[in-house]
């Protein structure tokens, strides 16, 4: 996991992440999720992979340790643990300064972008995730 890329991702709260109680809304940090992830994607794998693959989201698992607020500037950092078949395992976490406020494990289907079939990645583009 130490040799993999680390890939920030900036995000703007806007007036419609908040809910009712003044803060970011739970369901929106799934969306950065999927927005951050699909950035480390774009930005790592080569123009090829990236045109031939589409990711679905499997699983999230999300651990909310403080709010967010209209204004705040929030990033997302993401790391890439590991990939396994067609499936890949990140870690994203979304944070304000110092301070954490989400922690997320989620899981990632490769899809082939015609066929819309699970499809595994080539091992070339896989290690350009990880760098030696």
């Amino acid at each position: 996991m130490s040799n993999t890329l680390r890939h920030k991702f900036a995000i703007a709260v806007e007036p419609h992440d908040i809910d009712f109680m003044g803060h970011v809304n739970n369901a929106r940090y799934l969306n950065w999720v999927q927005e951050a992830v699909l950035d480390h994607w774009r930005a790592f794998a080569p123009p090829h992979a990236v045109a031939a693959h589409l990711w679905v989201a499997l699983k999230h698992e999300i651990t909310y340790r403080k709010p967010g607020f209209l204004g705040d500037d929030v990033v997302a950092t993401v790391l890439l643990e590991k990939v396994q078949g067609v499936r890949a395992f990140y870690e994203t976490v979304i944070h304000r300064g110092e301070d954490i406020l989400a922690e997320v494990r989620s899981t990632w289907c490769s899809l082939d972008a015609e066929t819309l079939r699970p499809a595994r990645l080539a091992r070339d583009v896989v290690a350009k995730f990880f760098p030696t």
